[in-house]
């Protein structure tokens, strides 16, 4: 009962944080490529490298004119199924790339910010949790029985 009780509070929190993430995507315009440039040569020196790689790699995907606002309108989407009890386990499948992809980010782009980097180990290892705890559901996708 208890771990019932933990594991629903885990879906909330995860859940909760990818809607807001995702909604947070929408909210600001994405910069024009010249705000871009200018914002980049401002950091372009060797000691401000790990910042201008940030600047460039989030810009980046602003900049493709679809990429950001996808990655928000899945956040938002499967952050909700991650909420609702009967859509959870599709919830945290289809998040779990999303949580690798934040946690990869932090890593390698921040490593020198340890509480994100905190933060998003404890988001990929719950996203993690909240699947293994459905393994009897998705074990049979690993394994066909050729002789059955």
């Amino acid at each position: 009962m208890k771990v019932n009780i933990l594991f629903i509070i885990l879906r909330l929190i995860l859940g909760g944080l990818m809607v807001y993430g995702g909604i947070h995507k929408f909210e600001q315009p994405s910069p024009t490529p010249i705000a871009v440039f200018q914002k980049a040569e401002k950091f372009a020196t060797p000691e401000k490298e790990s910042t201008l790689q940030k600047i460039l790699y989030i810009s980046g995907a602003k900049q493709t004119g679809y990429f950001w606002q996808v990655l928000g309108v899945c956040e938002l989407l499967f952050g909700l199924l991650l909420i609702f009890q009967g859509t959870s386990f599709i919830g945290a499948i289809f998040l779990l790339p999303i949580t690798l992809h934040i946690f990869l980010f932090h890593y390698f782009l921040e490593s020198d910010e340890m509480g994100e980097l905190l933060k998003t180990t404890g988001l990929l290892l719950i996203n993690i949790a909240l699947v293994l705890k459905e393994y009897k559901k998705w074990k049979p996708l690993l394994w066909v029985n050729p002789m059955s």
